[in-house]
């Protein structure tokens, strides 16, 4: 116990009990306080996660199906199908396409019965009153004429035949698992000569497209899209014709600088390796 001094007037020795004496209910309250601020840090409730985007792109100044669908990873005819569109694919600004299969619903309607009339036994299994039993054909063993055989493994891409977009060094290949790789890049020369890999229709020139620039997509077949990004001066327009070779565009420069050429393929509307399509 702290000794105090019997010459101290009453009035120091009174505070001075008063103040022993309410210490220990001090410290009890701060140790109450402190317990309760970490109970309610565990017990706040967790912020619930980002709704996903939905399933619909609308459409703006200068898109097209095409691009709409390179976007997306999707090729083009599937994300026509889905909004019942047909070529050549006219799209306006401001119309909201489809990025996901629409839900079909096959469920018949319900058999309206008068009161007091009992259920079909056949509506008792689920199936609407009146229907027959499918009875399928017997499966006929397929003829020798019908078997297909696969073909050779160095038919890549059909009837076309791929040449270089440009000269210059590789400076990044082709990555499957990284979205950002999904084609090579060329370095080159500010306003060096760009040329069509293979013949073709342009049905995209724009850059709607983040991370491309100025882009150009050539369609080639019902399979093959090609696309050329970061280019500095446009030599076609939407809707051209374009041959093997034929002059397309200038060569430009990146974000930071650097004078290069993108190059993607796809195929079905997902990216495959350049590489394997160009001449060694």
């Amino acid at each position: 116990m702290i000794g105090l001094s019997l010459t101290r007037p009453p009035t120091q020795l009174l505070c001075a009990v008063l103040v022993l004496s309410l210490l220990p209910l001090f410290l009890q309250g701060c140790a109450t306080h402190t317990v309760s601020a970490k109970k309610s840090r565990v017990a706040a409730p967790k912020k619930h996660p980002a709704r996903k985007p939905g399933g619909y792109y609308r459409v703006r100044k200068g898109d097209s199906l095409y691009s709409i669908a390179w976007r997306a990873g999707l090729d083009y005819h599937t994300l026509a199908r889905w909004n019942g569109l047909k070529s050549p694919y006219t799209i306006y600004p401001g119309q909201k396409i489809r990025l996901s299969p629409p839900k079909i619903h096959n469920k018949p309607a319900p058999v309206k019965r008068d009161a007091g009339q009992k259920p079909h036994p056949q509506e008792k299994a689920g199936k609407p009153a009146g229907t027959k039993p499918v009875v399928k054909p017997a499966s006929r063993p397929p003829l020798a004429t019908q078997t297909h055989k696969k073909p050779p493994k160095n038919v890549t891409a059909g009837s076309l035949h791929w040449r270089w977009p440009a000269r210059g060094r590789i400076l990044s290949r082709f990555a499957s698992n990284d979205a950002a790789k999904g084609g090579i890049r060329i370095g080159g020369r500010r306003g060096q000569k760009i040329v069509a890999a293979e013949s073709g229709q342009v049905v995209y020139v724009g850059s709607g497209l983040i991370g491309y620039g100025q882009l150009i997509i050539i369609k080639h077949n019902n399979k093959y899209l090609s696309a050329y990004g970061h280019n500095s001066k446009l030599r076609v327009k939407e809707g051209d014709r374009v041959s093997r070779g034929q002059h397309i565009s200038d060569m430009g420069v990146t974000h930071q600088g650097t004078p290069l050429l993108y190059f993607e393929i796809r195929r079905y509307g997902k990216p495959v390796d350049p590489l394997k399509y160009l001449p060694h």
